[in-house]
C-alpha cells in the first residue's frame, strides 16, 4: 500500500499494459492495492443475471476494470504530456502538486 500522487478526477495516460496511450479520467482510487479506475480504459465484460428485486437486466455488462497505479501518469493541462507530479508549498503556506515538465501547478 504506497501513497499515490494521483487523485479523483486527474487526467491521465496508460503507460503500459494493453490499452497504452489512451487518456481517461480517474473514476476511482482503490488504496489498498494500489489501483485506478480510469473512465473507458481496461474494459471488461461480465455476465450477469438478472435480478428484478434491484430491477437490473440480466446479459453481458461492459465495465472498467482496475490497473496498477504504475501503469498510469498524469497528463498535465498546461503541456498536454504525461509527466511526473512533484509537491511545493505556496506564498500562503498550501502543499500544491506541480507538474515536472512545465511547472505549472495542478488544480
Amino acid at each position: 500500500m504506497m501513497k499515490t500522487k494521483i487523485r479523483k478526477d486527474d487526467k491521465v495516460m496508460v503507460i503500459a499494459g494493453k490499452d497504452k496511450g489512451k487518456i481517461g479520467k480517474v473514476l476511482k482510487i482503490l488504496v489498498k492495492k494500489d489501483k485506478v479506475l480510469v473512465e473507458k480504459v481496461n474494459m471488461v465484460q461480465r455476465h450477469t443475471k438478472a435480478n428484478p428485486y434491484a430491477q437490473q437486466p440480466g446479459g453481458i455488462i461492459e465495465k472498467e476494470a482496475p490497473i496498477h497505479v504504475s501503469n498510469v501518469a498524469i497528463v498535465c493541462d498546461a503541456c498536454t504530456k504525461p509527466t511526473r507530479v512533484g509537491y511545493k508549498k505556496t506564498e500562503d503556506g498550501k502543499k500544491v502538486r506541480f507538474c515536472k515538465k512545465c511547472n505549472e501547478i495542478f488544480k
